[in-house]
């Protein structure tokens, strides 16, 4: 018998490390050639890592969202023949899981009938509880008391527990609350009844924030930290606008997909950017430099079952509205379904964030770090609208966006939004010299 170490490889682009976000395996479960061992993530792409030999898992590197370096030990096997490495133990290696790294197998051989491997598991899902709700029979005891009188070390203990020393009845003098009443409380269920059966809430837990969510939270961070937002909001009216989409989609040309509103506002954008070339770009803010780009990427935030991903449709200034409505639905199929590729994830010059129906009446939206604009259309509505001597119901719907006020001015941003809304308004003008 031999023994094989499985690095973490390289995964091209640059990267260098990546954080483990899933185990399929672990210590004394055997294996087949192509079985997935774990999943990595570099960026926002989430790779399976697949054995190239058969074996049997002797050890695994890395807690649950540990970042391991490319080249760094990920399993190791025992496996018939020589395998590729000396029967030497290796040394622990580096990581920031906060924990030991390795986790070592017994001597022993592997039992013939390993337990099965764990279940996978969604990103973000590594739970550890930190208190003990006891789920005892509740007991009925006076509660509304504002001050409640006890020892610092009383008090330390229960805030230690999460448990509000107002719903502990004290039995010490003035109704100080004494150890033993804490403990009381906690051995007949550690729960009050108030008028009514409503009861306090006393647990709680910790989740770790790994994957995605962790990656979203360190970029949200990041734009947040690095760019001065300026926000804008306008109110539209896309009477018009709805009025053409619901008659395209009512006699659909050959191969048209459904159209929604975000094929049209992106045709509305490819329209007004090139009057505006400073908010189809990326700040390199480290470099101070802006790249423009004529070319227009557009990401679309889309919502995963891991969090927020935003797919890019390139080259938007080439596309149809059907060929937009295609290209949407695929990356955002894609992104859902994790088979979206890096290269799909990356190089957007402007974003579009939209909620649709439960879009509200405007928001805020964070700037997708290094863009410098952000459009996000709000849901839409019809209200009273007055028209010059008359007053007439209009579908209208706030378009709310942020800038980077480095790189935009207020006025510009005004400019830029002005110029969107009489596109939205007047349809027609967008596709004016246009083969869509």
């Amino acid at each position: 018998m031999g023994r094989y170490l499985f690095r973490l490889p390289d995964v091209g682009e640059g990267v260098t490390e990546a954080e483990i976000v899933a185990w399929h395996v672990k210590p004394g479960d055997k294996i087949r050639e192509d079985d997935n061992l774990a999943d990595v993530m570099t960026d926002k792409a989430t790779v399976e890592m697949t054995s190239p030999v058969d074996g049997t898992v002797t050890a695994v590197h890395g807690d649950v969202g540990a970042m391991l370096a490319v080249g760094a030990v990920l399993v190791e096997l025992e496996v018939e023949g020589e395998g590729n490495a000396a029967s030497a133990p290796l040394p622990p290696a580096g990581g920031d899981g906060g924990g030991p790294d390795i986790v070592q197998a017994q001597p022993e051989p592997a039992p013939s009938k390993p337990s099965p491997s764990p279940s996978r598991k969604r990103e973000g899902d590594e739970v550890a509880s930190t208190r003990k709700s006891v789920a005892l029979p509740r007991v009925d005891i006076p509660i509304g008391r504002k001050e409640a009188f006890a020892a610092p070390a009383t008090r330390r203990r229960a805030h230690e527990l999460g448990i509000p020393l107002q719903f502990v009845p004290g039995t010490g003098p003035g109704g100080r609350i004494l150890p033993s009443d804490l403990d009381d409380f906690i051995a007949a269920g550690g729960m009050t009844r108030a008028p009514g059966g409503l009861a306090v809430r006393t647990g709680g837990e910790e989740i770790k924030i790994v994957g995605l969510r962790r990656r979203i939270a360190e970029k949200m961070q990041e734009a947040k930290r690095r760019i001065p937002h300026i926000a804008y909001v306008e109110e539209v009216d896309v009477t018009e606008l709805e009025a053409l989409r619901v008659a395209m989609n009512a006699k659909p040309a050959e191969g048209q997909p459904k159209l929604t509103l975000l094929p049209f506002l992106i045709r509305a954008l490819v329209r007004a950017l090139p009057d505006f070339p400073e908010v189809n770009a990326r700040f390199d803010d480290d470099a101070g430099v802006l790249h423009t780009s004529e070319g227009v990427h557009v990401g679309i935030a889309t919502q995963t079952p891991g969090g927020l991903m935003v797919p890019v449709v390139r080259h938007a200034e080439a596309m149809s509205l059907a060929e937009l409505a295609r290209e949407i639905t695929r990356l955002s199929v894609a992104a859902r379904d994790g088979s979206a590729k890096r290269e799909e994830l990356s190089g957007s010059t402007i974003t579009i964030t939209s909620l649709g129906p439960l879009g509200g009446i405007a928001t805020t939206p964070v700037i997708n770090h290094p863009e410098v604009a952000i459009i996000g259309p709000n849901k839409i509505v019809e209200k009273p609208v007055v028209q010059g001597p008359f007053v007439g119901v209009r579908k209208v719907m706030n378009i709310s966006s942020s800038f980077d006020h480095r790189i935009v001015d207020g006025y510009d941003a005004a400019l830029f939004i002005q110029e969107l809304k009489r596109l939205i308004e007047h349809p027609a003008l967008i596709f004016m010299g246009d083969g869509a």
